[in-house]
């Protein structure tokens, strides 16, 4: 039996498997964020609630790990924010710990279970508050040690102008010390804050999009841009890897005509062309991050 557990900056979920096909949630906690103490604590006290010993706990956490150093970069929960996270957690609760990257979980559930089955080569994005990634290739993970393949958010790689007709793009400055990330525009604050610089308006993502499909001009224009910006980043990264599916998550994939733009955007630029949906809504709507982390803590228990 594996305990699986979705680390996030508000709640700690948690899971029980045992199988593949029996993966269920078990509820939530807050997150300790300043007390490493009371966050090994809070996981204690949970896996002792299951009633059950698990032979391995598998996190996923919105972070990376430092391949060299194992010391986990995850700046919205100081308490366990440059810590050897795995090796201290064991020490703590007495188990063998894996740590994986939120996004990797997304992409493995989605190759597993979700809209990635029969595919070889799987892209996961996320759209979320910000932009992240995964990559799966032939049922593994690629850099599963560390969470930093697939980040396509991050590089300074976007362009300076976009839409029809251009308009200037600044190198906005990213979270992760770069200008000009994809994630600068690409998530729900990127998406609010592309709004503001093309027409100093301060709206939430939910109500540029609302705008934007009742036809009004602009939020019309930031949503031309936006698709403009993204995709061609989007198509690059299938480019290189060789992904024939992109299932996306986060807020902005349930947008259902955004994705069909961006799917119809992705699928004019890239080298392969498909006849057929390449960026799809995720599948696995419900809690991606357990279900990944329990299918990694399964696949490193039968190896």
């Amino acid at each position: 039996m594996i305990i699986s557990l979705d680390i996030g900056g508000s709640a700690i979920k948690l899971g029980i498997a045992r199988s593949q096909t029996d993966i269920v949630p078990m509820g939530r906690r807050p997150t300790p964020k300043d007390d490493f103490a009371a966050f090994a604590e809070t996981i204690r006290s949970f896996i002792a609630e299951t009633g059950e010993t698990p032979s391995r706990l598998a996190f996923s956490i919105a972070g990376v790990v430092d391949p060299d150093t194992q010391r986990l970069t995850c700046a919205n929960i100081p308490c366990i924010h440059n810590r050897s996270l795995a090796s201290d957690l064991e020490a703590e609760l007495g188990f063998p710990v894996l740590i994986a990257n939120d996004a990797d979980c997304f992409t493995i559930a989605e190759a597993e279970l979700g809209a990635g089955r029969g595919h070889r080569i799987v892209f996961g994005a996320i759209l979320g508050t910000g932009v992240g990634g995964g990559l799966v290739s032939d049922g593994r993970l690629v850099n599963a040690s560390g969470g930093f393949a697939g980040e396509w958010g991050h590089g300074p790689i976007l362009a300076c102008e976009a839409g029809n007709p251009p308009v200037k793009i600044p190198a906005l400055p990213c979270g992760c010390g770069q200008k000009g990330c994809v994630d600068t525009v690409g998530g729900a604050r990127g998406l609010e804050r592309l709004h503001k610089t093309l027409h100093d308006l301060d709206f939430p993502s939910e109500q540029i999009i609302a705008q934007w499909q009742r036809g009004e001009e602009k939020a019309t224009s930031t949503l031309d841009v936006y698709t403009d910006l993204v995709a061609s980043p989007l198509a690059l990264t299938v480019n290189i890897t060789g992904a024939t599916i992109v299932p996306v998550g986060g807020g902005l994939s349930n947008v259902g005509p955004l994705l069909g733009e961006l799917d119809k955007a992705v699928r004019g630029r890239t080298l392969r062309r498909f006849d057929r949906p390449l960026v799809v809504r995720s599948e696995c709507r419900l809690e991606p991050g357990l279900i990944g982390a329990a299918l990694l803590g399964l696949k490193a228990e039968a190896t």
